[in-house]
Protein backbone atom coordinates (compact mmCIF):
# COMPACT_ATOMS: atom_id res chain seq x y z
CA UNK A 1 0.00 0.00 0.00
CA UNK A 2 2.63 2.67 0.89
CA UNK A 3 4.81 1.24 -2.58
CA UNK A 4 1.06 2.23 -4.66
CA UNK A 5 0.64 5.14 -2.67
CA UNK A 6 4.47 6.35 -3.25
CA UNK A 7 3.49 5.93 -7.31
CA UNK A 8 0.10 7.82 -7.03
CA UNK A 9 2.42 10.23 -5.78
CA UNK A 10 4.35 10.55 -8.61
CA UNK A 11 2.84 13.24 -11.10
CA UNK A 12 3.15 11.47 -14.63
CA UNK A 13 1.64 8.83 -13.10
CA UNK A 14 -2.06 10.21 -13.58
CA UNK A 15 -1.36 10.44 -17.70
CA UNK A 16 -0.56 7.16 -18.30
CA UNK A 17 -3.61 6.22 -16.11
CA UNK A 18 -5.71 8.72 -18.31
CA UNK A 19 -4.03 6.81 -21.48
CA UNK A 20 -5.07 3.70 -20.14
CA UNK A 21 -8.37 4.23 -19.28
CA UNK A 22 -9.33 6.03 -22.71
CA UNK A 23 -7.47 2.61 -24.40
CA UNK A 24 -9.36 0.47 -22.10
CA UNK A 25 -12.48 2.04 -23.48
CA UNK A 26 -11.79 2.08 -26.66
CA UNK A 27 -11.29 -1.11 -27.05
CA UNK A 28 -14.25 -1.88 -25.08
CA UNK A 29 -16.13 -0.22 -27.81
CA UNK A 30 -14.62 -2.39 -30.49
CA UNK A 31 -14.80 -5.45 -28.13
CA UNK A 32 -10.76 -5.98 -28.63
CA UNK A 33 -10.96 -5.69 -32.58
CA UNK A 34 -8.00 -3.55 -33.55
CA UNK A 35 -6.50 -3.39 -30.24
CA UNK A 36 -2.63 -3.88 -31.74
CA UNK A 37 -3.31 -1.68 -34.70
CA UNK A 38 -5.18 1.44 -32.26
CA UNK A 39 -1.89 0.98 -29.89
CA UNK A 40 0.65 0.98 -32.91
CA UNK A 41 -1.08 4.04 -34.30
CA UNK A 42 -0.88 5.60 -31.22
CA UNK A 43 2.49 5.36 -30.84
CA UNK A 44 3.26 6.41 -34.34
CA UNK A 45 1.29 9.85 -33.55
CA UNK A 46 2.16 10.37 -30.21
CA UNK A 47 6.00 10.44 -31.18
CA UNK A 48 5.81 13.77 -32.71
CA UNK A 49 4.18 15.73 -29.34
CA UNK A 50 6.44 13.79 -26.79
CA UNK A 51 9.43 15.64 -29.80
CA UNK A 52 8.01 19.07 -29.41
CA UNK A 53 6.79 18.89 -25.88
CA UNK A 54 10.71 17.96 -24.65
CA UNK A 55 11.26 21.93 -26.36
CA UNK A 56 8.35 23.57 -24.63
CA UNK A 57 9.00 21.71 -21.25
CA UNK A 58 12.51 23.24 -20.75
CA UNK A 59 11.31 26.86 -21.81
CA UNK A 60 7.78 26.94 -19.48
CA UNK A 61 10.37 25.15 -16.67
CA UNK A 62 12.07 28.36 -17.04
CA UNK A 63 9.33 30.16 -15.07
CA UNK A 64 5.69 32.64 -15.57
CA UNK A 65 5.29 33.92 -19.02
CA UNK A 66 7.94 31.62 -20.60
CA UNK A 67 6.35 29.75 -23.77
CA UNK A 68 7.19 29.11 -27.21
CA UNK A 69 4.34 29.74 -29.97
CA UNK A 70 5.96 29.65 -32.92
CA UNK A 71 6.69 26.30 -32.72
CA UNK A 72 3.94 25.78 -35.25
CA UNK A 73 5.50 27.61 -38.23
CA UNK A 74 8.87 26.65 -37.64
CA UNK A 75 7.05 22.88 -37.99
CA UNK A 76 6.19 24.00 -41.23
CA UNK A 77 9.08 26.06 -42.70
CA UNK A 78 11.04 23.59 -41.26
CA UNK A 79 9.51 20.77 -43.17
CA UNK A 80 9.61 22.85 -46.62
CA UNK A 81 13.55 23.63 -46.02
CA UNK A 82 14.00 20.06 -45.16
CA UNK A 83 11.79 18.61 -48.26
CA UNK A 84 13.48 20.74 -50.16
CA UNK A 85 17.20 20.49 -49.23
CA UNK A 86 16.72 16.50 -50.08
CA UNK A 87 14.75 16.97 -53.07
CA UNK A 88 13.52 13.81 -53.35
CA UNK A 89 16.95 12.33 -53.11
CA UNK A 90 17.77 9.58 -50.55
CA UNK A 91 21.74 10.57 -50.21
CA UNK A 92 20.39 14.32 -49.25
CA UNK A 93 18.80 12.74 -45.87
CA UNK A 94 21.06 13.69 -43.77
CA UNK A 95 21.73 17.12 -45.42
CA UNK A 96 17.93 18.28 -45.21
CA UNK A 97 17.62 16.42 -41.33
CA UNK A 98 20.78 19.40 -40.70
CA UNK A 99 18.88 22.19 -42.42
CA UNK A 100 15.64 21.59 -40.55
CA UNK A 101 17.76 21.95 -37.43
CA UNK A 102 19.31 24.68 -38.52
CA UNK A 103 16.31 26.38 -39.51
CA UNK A 104 14.74 25.90 -35.87
CA UNK A 105 18.12 27.03 -34.34
CA UNK A 106 17.76 29.85 -36.52
CA UNK A 107 13.95 30.30 -35.23
CA UNK A 108 15.15 29.72 -31.65
CA UNK A 109 18.04 32.71 -31.66
CA UNK A 110 15.30 35.44 -33.70
CA UNK A 111 12.92 34.58 -30.19
CA UNK A 112 15.42 35.20 -27.85
CA UNK A 113 16.50 38.33 -29.55
CA UNK A 114 12.77 39.77 -29.91
CA UNK A 115 12.57 38.61 -26.21
CA UNK A 116 15.81 40.32 -25.31
CA UNK A 117 16.00 43.53 -27.63
CA UNK A 118 12.89 44.67 -27.21
CA UNK A 119 12.28 43.69 -23.90
CA UNK A 120 8.92 42.28 -24.40
CA UNK A 121 6.95 39.08 -22.85
CA UNK A 122 8.14 35.52 -24.57
CA UNK A 123 4.77 34.75 -25.13
CA UNK A 124 4.17 38.22 -27.49
CA UNK A 125 7.49 37.73 -28.90
CA UNK A 126 7.14 33.89 -30.28
CA UNK A 127 3.64 34.77 -31.69
CA UNK A 128 4.63 37.85 -33.32
CA UNK A 129 7.81 35.72 -34.77
CA UNK A 130 5.34 32.47 -35.72
CA UNK A 131 4.09 35.35 -38.16
CA UNK A 132 6.92 35.99 -40.04
CA UNK A 133 8.11 32.70 -40.09
CA UNK A 134 4.52 31.59 -41.39
CA UNK A 135 5.12 34.52 -44.17
CA UNK A 136 8.73 32.93 -45.58
CA UNK A 137 7.26 30.05 -45.38
CA UNK A 138 4.47 30.09 -47.41
CA UNK A 139 6.20 32.46 -49.71
CA UNK A 140 9.01 29.58 -49.49
CA UNK A 141 7.20 26.60 -49.99
CA UNK A 142 4.63 27.78 -52.48
CA UNK A 143 1.67 25.56 -51.15
CA UNK A 144 2.95 22.94 -52.92
CA UNK A 145 3.16 19.29 -51.13
CA UNK A 146 6.79 18.69 -51.13
CA UNK A 147 7.58 14.90 -51.17
CA UNK A 148 10.30 13.15 -48.95
CA UNK A 149 12.84 10.62 -50.31
CA UNK A 150 11.60 6.76 -50.79
CA UNK A 151 14.15 5.76 -48.42
CA UNK A 152 13.53 8.82 -45.63
CA UNK A 153 9.32 8.42 -45.73
CA UNK A 154 9.82 4.22 -45.06
CA UNK A 155 12.09 5.25 -42.25
CA UNK A 156 10.08 7.14 -40.91
CA UNK A 157 6.79 4.52 -40.77
CA UNK A 158 9.00 1.81 -40.38
CA UNK A 159 7.90 -0.85 -37.63
CA UNK A 160 9.51 -3.58 -35.34
CA UNK A 161 6.80 -5.96 -34.08
CA UNK A 162 4.51 -3.34 -34.44
CA UNK A 163 6.40 -0.57 -32.26
CA UNK A 164 7.70 2.27 -34.49
CA UNK A 165 11.36 2.73 -34.78
CA UNK A 166 10.89 6.50 -34.73
CA UNK A 167 9.23 5.94 -30.96
CA UNK A 168 12.12 3.44 -29.90
CA UNK A 169 14.68 6.62 -31.04
CA UNK A 170 12.15 8.84 -29.60
CA UNK A 171 12.57 7.12 -26.33
CA UNK A 172 16.16 7.17 -26.19
CA UNK A 173 15.69 10.58 -26.68
CA UNK A 174 13.61 11.36 -23.30
CA UNK A 175 15.63 9.49 -21.36
CA UNK A 176 18.28 11.44 -22.25
CA UNK A 177 16.63 14.66 -22.23
CA UNK A 178 15.98 13.37 -18.14
CA UNK A 179 19.28 12.92 -17.44
CA UNK A 180 20.46 16.37 -18.67
CA UNK A 181 17.29 17.94 -17.00
CA UNK A 182 18.37 16.42 -13.25
CA UNK A 183 21.79 15.40 -13.68
CA UNK A 184 23.61 18.50 -15.58
CA UNK A 185 24.71 21.57 -14.92
CA UNK A 186 22.22 23.00 -17.61
CA UNK A 187 19.36 21.49 -16.14
CA UNK A 188 19.81 22.51 -12.73
CA UNK A 189 20.26 25.66 -14.14
CA UNK A 190 16.95 25.48 -16.01
CA UNK A 191 15.09 24.16 -12.75
CA UNK A 192 16.90 27.25 -10.42
CA UNK A 193 15.55 29.51 -12.44
CA UNK A 194 12.31 28.64 -12.82
CA UNK A 195 12.01 28.29 -9.02
CA UNK A 196 13.58 31.87 -8.40
CA UNK A 197 15.12 33.90 -11.40
CA UNK A 198 16.82 36.35 -9.24
CA UNK A 199 18.15 34.21 -6.80
CA UNK A 200 19.64 31.70 -9.92
CA UNK A 201 21.36 34.75 -11.10
CA UNK A 202 23.29 35.81 -7.23
CA UNK A 203 23.85 32.01 -7.03
CA UNK A 204 26.18 33.12 -10.07
CA UNK A 205 23.91 31.31 -12.37
CA UNK A 206 24.22 32.73 -16.26
CA UNK A 207 20.58 33.68 -16.44
CA UNK A 208 20.08 34.82 -19.94
CA UNK A 209 22.45 32.36 -21.28
CA UNK A 210 20.53 29.36 -20.03
CA UNK A 211 17.38 31.31 -21.59
CA UNK A 212 19.27 31.73 -24.69
CA UNK A 213 20.09 27.93 -25.28
CA UNK A 214 16.76 26.79 -24.24
CA UNK A 215 14.83 28.97 -26.47
CA UNK A 216 17.44 27.48 -28.91
CA UNK A 217 16.75 24.03 -28.41
CA UNK A 218 12.79 24.39 -28.47
CA UNK A 219 13.29 26.47 -31.87
CA UNK A 220 15.89 23.22 -32.71
CA UNK A 221 13.21 20.15 -31.97
CA UNK A 222 10.69 21.66 -33.64
CA UNK A 223 12.74 21.86 -36.68
CA UNK A 224 13.39 18.53 -36.42
CA UNK A 225 9.95 17.71 -35.84
CA UNK A 226 8.98 19.50 -39.06
CA UNK A 227 11.21 17.11 -40.92
CA UNK A 228 10.15 13.89 -39.33
CA UNK A 229 6.23 15.18 -39.94
CA UNK A 230 7.08 15.27 -43.63
CA UNK A 231 8.77 11.96 -43.64
CA UNK A 232 5.74 9.82 -41.84
CA UNK A 233 2.91 12.04 -43.38
CA UNK A 234 4.93 11.42 -47.17
CA UNK A 235 4.90 15.62 -47.80
CA UNK A 236 5.49 18.82 -46.63
CA UNK A 237 2.66 21.59 -46.31
CA UNK A 238 2.66 25.26 -44.70
CA UNK A 239 -0.23 23.75 -42.08
CA UNK A 240 1.80 20.79 -40.95
CA UNK A 241 2.58 21.78 -37.85
CA UNK A 242 -0.63 23.74 -37.03
CA UNK A 243 -1.86 21.19 -33.98
CA UNK A 244 1.13 21.59 -32.13
CA UNK A 245 0.34 24.92 -30.57
CA UNK A 246 -1.62 23.94 -28.12
CA UNK A 247 -0.55 20.57 -28.05
CA UNK A 248 3.15 21.02 -27.29
CA UNK A 249 1.76 22.81 -24.00
CA UNK A 250 -1.21 20.47 -23.22
CA UNK A 251 1.67 17.75 -23.02
CA UNK A 252 3.76 19.12 -21.03
CA UNK A 253 1.23 20.50 -18.55
CA UNK A 254 -0.92 17.15 -18.05
CA UNK A 255 2.41 15.49 -17.84
CA UNK A 256 2.87 17.24 -14.79
CA UNK A 257 5.60 20.28 -15.07
CA UNK A 258 4.37 22.90 -13.29
CA UNK A 259 3.32 25.93 -15.45
CA UNK A 260 4.79 28.25 -12.54
CA UNK A 261 7.93 26.96 -13.37
CA UNK A 262 10.96 25.56 -11.39
CA UNK A 263 9.58 21.67 -11.63
CA UNK A 264 9.73 19.79 -14.90
CA UNK A 265 9.00 16.02 -15.72
CA UNK A 266 9.93 13.93 -19.06
CA UNK A 267 8.16 10.79 -18.79
CA UNK A 268 4.87 12.72 -18.09
CA UNK A 269 5.13 13.89 -21.62
CA UNK A 270 4.88 10.21 -23.02
CA UNK A 271 1.69 9.50 -21.00
CA UNK A 272 0.21 12.99 -22.04
CA UNK A 273 1.12 12.98 -25.33
CA UNK A 274 -0.55 8.97 -25.62
CA UNK A 275 -3.74 9.99 -23.56
CA UNK A 276 -4.24 12.98 -26.39
CA UNK A 277 -3.97 10.72 -29.30
CA UNK A 278 -6.22 7.67 -27.54
CA UNK A 279 -8.39 10.09 -26.73
CA UNK A 280 -8.74 11.32 -30.34
CA UNK A 281 -9.10 8.12 -31.65
CA UNK A 282 -12.13 6.83 -29.03
CA UNK A 283 -14.28 9.56 -29.91
CA UNK A 284 -13.73 8.89 -33.56
CA UNK A 285 -14.41 5.30 -32.89
CA UNK A 286 -17.63 6.58 -31.01
CA UNK A 287 -18.48 8.30 -34.41
CA UNK A 288 -18.33 11.79 -33.04
CA UNK A 289 -19.01 14.27 -35.58
CA UNK A 290 -15.28 16.08 -36.10
CA UNK A 291 -17.14 19.77 -35.15
CA UNK A 292 -17.83 17.84 -31.68
CA UNK A 293 -14.74 15.56 -31.18
CA UNK A 294 -12.65 19.27 -31.49
CA UNK A 295 -15.07 20.56 -28.72
CA UNK A 296 -14.81 18.08 -26.83
CA UNK A 297 -11.03 17.46 -27.22
CA UNK A 298 -10.70 21.20 -26.46
CA UNK A 299 -12.55 21.21 -23.40
CA UNK A 300 -10.81 17.78 -22.16
CA UNK A 301 -7.56 19.58 -22.37
CA UNK A 302 -8.44 22.61 -20.80
CA UNK A 303 -10.04 20.88 -18.22
CA UNK A 304 -7.09 18.60 -17.38
CA UNK A 305 -4.22 22.02 -17.80
CA UNK A 306 -6.36 23.65 -15.16
CA UNK A 307 -7.05 20.81 -12.85
CA UNK A 308 -3.33 20.08 -13.52
CA UNK A 309 -1.63 23.61 -13.38
CA UNK A 310 -3.25 24.41 -9.84
CA UNK A 311 -0.16 23.13 -8.21
CA UNK A 312 2.10 26.12 -7.74
CA UNK A 313 5.78 25.90 -6.51
CA UNK A 314 6.71 27.25 -3.54
CA UNK A 315 8.99 29.78 -3.71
Amino acid sequence: MIRLAALLGKPWIWSFLGAGLVFVATISFTRGVGAGGIMTAALSLAIFSVIVGVGQMFVITLGPGNVDLSLPANIGLASAVAMKTMGGNDSMILIGLLAALGTGFAVGVANYALIRALRIPPIIATLSSSFIILSIDISYGRGLQIKPPAGFADFANIQIVGVPILAIVTLLFTILAGIALQRTLYGRSVLAIGQNMRAAWLAGIRVERIRFFTYVLSGALGGMNGALLAGYFRGASVDIGNEYLLTSIAVVVIGGTSVAGGKANVPGIWGAALFLVLLLTMLNTFGVSPGVRLVLTGLIIVGVITVAGGQKVTR
